[in-house]
């Protein structure tokens, strides 16, 4: 199953990889991660993916929660929570018409330089993938950056950012 984890940290040296070693340590994979300050310098807002049993993961979210730089974590995967992801494609600029299948997802070119073409798509995951999938089979595509996934729950629920 697809989990999806929203962590506050403290911006001390080492948090990031005290996290992501309580995945490794247990051969899970990130899928997708995205970290940034928030607003408060102090701490950081990091978004993880992975894949895997809900046991597993409701373990590691126990453990994440227990070390010292979490400020607080909030599991998204079951509750209503809206989700983006930016992805920014290089393609071959070779004829082929793309502005049906840009304006279907809403993307938008924000270079066009030596015969390429830098396209940019903001939406889930899925759509993202759905419009790679689409795109691969009308040009060819030269190079691919995804931001990771930025999620935050719907709603009056938030995380607090309390740090001692």
């Amino acid at each position: 199953m697809r989990h999806i984890i929203s962590i506050l940290l403290q911006n001390e040296a080492g948090a990031l990889s005290r996290v992501a070693g309580l995945f490794s340590a247990r051969g899970y994979n990130i899928e997708s991660l995205s970290v940034a300050p928030t607003d408060d310098p102090a701490v950081s807002r990091l978004t993880l993916v992975t894949l895997g049993s809900d046991d597993v993961v409701n373990q590691i979210n126990k453990q994440v929660s227990k070390l010292i730089d979490v400020v607080d974590r909030s599991e998204l995967t079951r509750r209503a929570h809206v989700e983006r992801e930016l992805l920014l494609i290089k393609v071959a600029a070779d004829g082929q018409p793309l502005d049906d299948l840009l304006s279907r997802y809403q993307a938008a070119v924000i270079d066009d330089a030596d015969e390429l073409l830098v396209v940019q798509l903001v939406g889930t995951s899925l759509e993202i993938d759905d419009f790679m999938r689409e795109l691969r089979s009308v040009t060819r595509i030269v190079e691919v950056v995804r931001s990771g996934v930025a999620a935050v729950a719907s709603g009056e629920q938030v995380m607090a950012a309390q740090v001692a």
